[in-house]
């Protein structure tokens, strides 16, 4: 979503918008790099075995790690982008006014969705802590990976719920020089 995509649908809102990328974008590249350095802890692990140095340990418990961590951190920059699959089949035929306020009622339905995920994935993160819970061969903490998980819904919600609600406030004309 470019700059000016983002001020043309929001309309009077862009610069919350704005706001809005430039931190999905920064969290999408968090993840891109956790990911990356995934790859390159398996392809490091698999030329050192190669070689008879033997894998480096834990590498799967990384990739495990990583992929909870890049995937939460890739859903707020797919929600402001609207990435999620939209089956609009039924729904085409309806005036434009109707598909919009439909698509923010249900974008503000799924804000709620990812409130309450992120809520349970609070709690989640509360109990690890306190469990204590570690992984088998890293030995790393396993909340560690509720924490980007909390961040990455949590703003998804706060996207969706922006999305929502601006979409349901009346469009007024912006006047020229004021």
């Amino acid at each position: 979503m470019s700059e000016s995509s983002i001020g043309n649908a929001e309309g009077l809102h862009a610069p919350l918008f704005r706001l809005l990328h430039r931190v999905c974008v920064a969290c999408a590249a968090v993840g891109g790099l956790v990911i990356f350095g995934a790859a390159f802890v398996v392809t490091f692990s698999i030329v050192r075995s190669l070689m008879g140095f033997g894998a480096v340990r834990g590498e799967f418990e990384l990739v495990e790690l990583a992929c909870a961590t890049c995937a939460s951190l890739f859903l707020p920059l797919c929600q402001l982008t609207k990435g999620h699959v939209m089956v609009d089949v039924f729904t085409n035929w309806l005036p434009d006014r109707v598909n919009r306020a439909m698509d923010s009622i249900w974008t503000l339905l799924f804000a709620a969705g990812w409130a309450f995920v992120c809520w349970r994935l609070l709690h989640g993160l509360s109990e690890m802590h306190g469990y204590g819970d570690r992984t088998m061969l890293l030995r790393a903490p396993v909340w560690w990976v509720y924490v980007p998980a909390v961040i990455g819904t949590g703003l998804s919600a706060f996207v969706a719920t922006a999305q929502g609600v601006t979409a349901l406030l009346p469009r007024r004309p912006q006047t020229e020089g004021v």
